[in-house]
């Protein structure tokens, strides 16, 4: 049974978490109304890891390959990180004093300041630092998506060259919370800090955010998980402790009306999502 599960354990690493055999499958055509309340055509995914069940709706574009956008930023950082080019997340990249759309990106920042705000003049300046040779041997090891960098080191997350999956993200999420990805552990927990939106005495809600708008089309992400927290017993000291039960998740959605609040349609959108899972707060 072990070497089942460390066998499962492998191909989720590699492929993402449908491709496991061992893994509970359910769909869910019913999470179609809350696309069509914001008139979005999308795709969920949430793996519940204590059930070991993957609920889903529209499973055939969880499997579709997409530019990751600012999701790629988690994956940077991690490699900004591990590399030592940001020795950790207060590491200050200087404005380069040129005026970008968004005010909050013009001004120096630490690298929890520009993932809080997703700036990605901050994230192209470290991924030039970091290297085309660094980023390769850490998208071939960590088997992210297509892997491919292509001729611009501070692009290919942005321009269609590297591509993820939903369930890819889910499975790279999952390995992230489970310090599985082949990065320290202290790296690994300065990016799950990073990630932090939303915290409860029961409940914590982490995520990253991406928007691509190319080809007249605004394809979003929010990529995450949420840790619930069970008060139970210890069978030897009897003493209450909260036991997380944590769900990995991946919401992506296309759209080409730019006249809509995308910003507040995925945080609503996901809430409604995992409401309907019964881990919303």
């Amino acid at each position: 049974m072990k070497k089942i599960s460390l066998l499962c354990g492998l191909v989720m690493a590699i492929l993402g978490i449908s491709s496991c055999s061992g893994v509970r499958i359910k769909e869910h055509n019913e999470w179609k109304q809350y696309f069509d309340q914001y008139g979005v055509t999308g795709c969920f995914e949430v793996y519940d890891n204590n059930k070991e069940t993957a609920h889903y709706f529209d499973k055939e574009r969880t499997n579709r390959r997409m530019c990751p956008a600012s999701t790629f930023k988690i994956f940077n950082s991690l490699v900004g990180l591990e590399t030592g080019v940001a020795p950790d997340e207060q590491l200050v990249i200087k404005w380069d004093g040129v005026t970008r759309w968004n005010k909050d990106w013009n001004q120096d920042l630490t690298m929890a300041q520009a993932f809080k705000v997703s700036a990605v003049p901050y994230y192209q300046e470290l991924a030039r630092r970091i290297g085309k040779q660094q980023m390769q041997h850490y998208l071939d090891t960590v088997q992210y998506g297509n892997k491919r960098i292509g001729d611009q080191i501070d692009q290919f997350w942005l321009n269609d060259t590297l591509l993820i999956t939903p369930d890819e993200q889910v499975g790279f999420i999952k390995r992230l919370y489970h310090g599985e990805l082949p990065f320290s552990e202290r790296t690994q927990r300065i990016v799950r800090g990073m990630m932090l939106q939303k915290e409860a005495p029961d409940y914590k809600l982490y995520y990253k955010t991406g928007w691509d708008d190319k080809h007249n089309t605004n394809n979003l992400w929010v990529v995450g998980y949420v840790e619930k927290f069970e008060r139970m017993k210890h069978v030897e000291t009897k003493k209450e402790e909260a036991i997380p039960h944590p769900y990995f998740f991946a919401l992506n959605f296309s759209t080409a009306d730019t006249t809509k609040d995308l910003k507040a349609i995925r945080l609503e959108l996901l809430q409604k999502l995992l409401d309907a899972n019964d881990i919303g707060h």
